[in-house]
């Protein structure tokens, strides 16, 4: 097992990159034996490995993308590394930002041995931004069922979108799509800069009627317990990367309503019956819809769940091997 690559793991624990790298990790290590898992860190020690892998998004590696690009390089020249791509620019990033962006994953790209996405739809966006990698990958964020307990008590009415809110999450969409007297939860807290947007945003539902209750982080150990506690999960993204909110609804028995995409279509493809997707002008429809019917909005028994989490774990230990020349 020497030849695998030092997995490395970003240091904000709360991050959506830094779990997949940590549960990657895990299921790299359960299924090899060999201790892989390295904080990212070690990378610029003073024994960094021969071989690594990173999971990337620019706002965990530097202060810009720029910074971010930089310090890669640096990880470069002196370790061989294959990266996990997160967050792929796209013009949604705004005429400022995703010229900057897509600059940085270039030239993450550049000095990679290997890059991997976690669908089509963003190798599309690569290919957009003409990023080109010598190897790319596309493996599925993976689900990682838990044992399911009987399906709860009708909740308390209301929708929630899970996850850190930010601008363009779909928060706004779905109070749009709401009536007066309607509740949702938004299941997380504001992303890093994003107070005051959630502050307004909560204002201006009450103004439409609409109940807005924030919970905070969710620690992971409770994550699952709250997906299954609401009564309609729903992901309304605008502009989708890849997304972990819905991996962890489908984990926890879920069947959202997904606002239709390039991206969702690609997951629902991928995993039949596990989403409802509806056209973004239905979605008003489809939620009133799930209200009145929440039993709609488990997973039947022949859902299909997969990849898993120990196949996603099989995919890299194939692709390192065969795919990379290190």
């Amino acid at each position: 097992m020497s030849a695998l690559p030092a997995l490395a793991i970003t240091a904000d624990e709360r991050h959506g990159v830094t779990i997949a790298a940590r549960e990657l990790a895990s299921a790299v290590e359960s299924a090899t034996g060999a201790r892989l898992g390295e904080p990212a860190r070690t990378l610029l020690g003073d024994a960094p490995p021969p071989r690594a892998h990173l999971h990337f998004t620019d706002r965990l590696w530097g202060s810009s993308p720029e910074d971010a690009a930089t310090l890669v390089e640096r990880i470069a020249a002196r370790t061989a590394f294959t990266v996990t791509l997160h967050d792929v620019p796209q013009a949604s990033d705004g005429p400022r930002n995703q010229p900057r962006r897509a600059d940085c994953y270039a030239r993450i790209a550049a000095v990679a041995r290997g890059v991997v996405v976690n669908s089509r739809h963003e190798a599309a966006h690569l290919a957009e931004a003409g990023i080109v990698p010598r190897v790319l990958g596309v493996m599925p964020l993976p689900v990682t069922p838990v044992p399911m307990t009987p399906v709860p008590a009708a909740g308390p009415g209301d929708v929630a979108v899970l996850g850190f809110f930010y601008p363009g999450k779909g928060h706004a969409e779905v109070v749009d799509a709401l009536t007066p007297g309607a509740r949702m939860t938004v299941l997380g807290g504001p992303s890093a800069g994003h107070e005051a947007d959630l502050r307004a945003f909560t204002e201006q539902a009450a103004h439409r009627g609409v109940t807005v209750d924030v919970t905070g982080f969710v620690p992971g150990e409770e994550l699952i317990a709250r997906c299954r506690a609401v009564t309609v999960p729903v992901v309304a993204h605008r502009h989708f990367s890849a997304s972990g909110s819905l991996a962890t609804w489908i984990a926890a028995g879920r069947r959202p309503v997904v606002v239709e995409g390039r991206y969702t279509r690609e997951m629902a493809e991928l995993r039949p019956g596990t989403v409802r997707l509806v056209a973004a002008d239905r979605l008003a429809e489809a939620l009133a819809e799930a209200l009145a019917d929440p039993a709609s909005t488990w997973l039947a028994p022949d859902a299909v769940t997969r990849p898993h989490l120990d196949d996603t774990a099989a995919a890299y230990l194939h692709w390192w091997k065969e795919e990379i020349a290190w």
